[in-house]
């Protein structure tokens, strides 16, 4: 009985905070992007950037995309856009990158279907406002937290909801990220559509130290590129 017990906590946690596809995806399928297609020519990875804009790292990142020749998609956090940070997101989209939105906290996914609407409705027109372009229908929730109102409240404004591919993140458990065991984890693992995350940012603090991500993405591409890999962008699928 006690097994079955935590067997059914564990359940119900990993539908919320499952680091990949599980019960809520079931009832939600269209609602959900983990990976892209397996069958494009040349294969497509596509590298995703999370917290941001920062104006400490950002940029940076931002020259080792253009030097490299390869495109992202930033999840932007609505507390760190602002009158300065603004020319940094406007840049991205100059540059060919796409934008879309995410979270600093966990508490959205507690939000009822029409508050989390209206949450991302306001964030999407503020970058739209302060950029002077509008981010695509995607919403990346910070760590992944999801619920069944977070679904619901997506489809109300046909938004989609982003995960990642399966062990495609920079999460160390707690151990300092290093840049050059990043990128050679991440190349070694990737396979065609993946979805990588980095952060180019932080949830807390909005000038966090980056400078693993944008070494990472220095060392990543170029393995990528040598494998014959291309680089998509979310906002096109």
């Amino acid at each position: 009985m006690v097994w079955l017990i935590v067997a059914g906590f564990a359940t119900i946690f990993l539908a919320h905070a499952a680091p990949f596809p599980f019960l809520l995806e079931r009832f939600a399928p269209s609602r959900s992007l983990w990976h892209m297609s397996r069958t494009s020519r040349p294969p497509l990875v596509y590298l995703t950037y999370d917290d941001g804009p920062n104006p400490t790292a950002t940029p940076a990142l931002l020259d080792v995309l253009r030097e490299t020749g390869s495109r992202a998609t930033f999840f932007l956090i609505d507390r760190h856009l602002t009158e300065a940070t603004a020319p940094i997101v406007r840049r991205m989209f100059e540059e060919g990158h796409a934008v879309a939105l995410h979270s600093n906290t966990r508490a959205l996914m507690l939000s009822t279907p029409a508050a989390l609407a209206g949450t991302l409705t306001r964030n999407a027109d503020r970058i739209a406002a302060l950029a002077g372009h509008r981010p695509c229908r995607l919403f990346r929730p910070h760590g992944g937290w999801r619920s069944g109102a977070m679904y619901d409240g997506l489809k109300q404004i046909d938004y989609r909801l982003v995960g990642w591919s399966w062990g495609l993140w920079d999460w160390n458990w707690y151990r300092r990220r290093d840049a050059q065991k990043l990128a050679e984890r991440l190349a070694r693992r990737v396979s065609p559509g993946d979805i990588v995350v980095l952060h180019d940012g932080h949830h807390v603090d909005p000038a966090a130290n980056r400078l693993y991500a944008i070494q990472a993405t220095a060392q990543l591409v170029p393995a990528l590129k040598a494998r014959g890999y291309g680089f998509g962008r979310l906002c096109d699928a």
